[in-house]
């Protein structure tokens, strides 16, 4: 309770009748390994070939309708 809620809550409480046994571990918290991000210019590149080619894939559907 000290260390992981009352450095940030200090005005935090708990009400020791509904006290449990057990601990929840944050696995987000202790293992998570953050991923550097891509950069803008390659998502873009990235997102006009998908247009590209939903955009035949699009063409070919219709051809079919008709």
């Amino acid at each position: 309770m000290k260390n992981e809620v009352l450095a940030y809550a200090p005005d935090a409480w708990v009400d020791e009748s509904r006290t449990q046994i057990g601990y929840e571990i944050s696995f987000t918290k202790y293992f998570y390994k953050p991923k550097e991000l891509r950069e803008m210019k390659e998502i873009l590149a990235d997102l006009t070939a998908l247009e590209k080619e939903a955009d035949g894939m699009m063409a070919e559907i219709m051809r079919g309708i008709g």
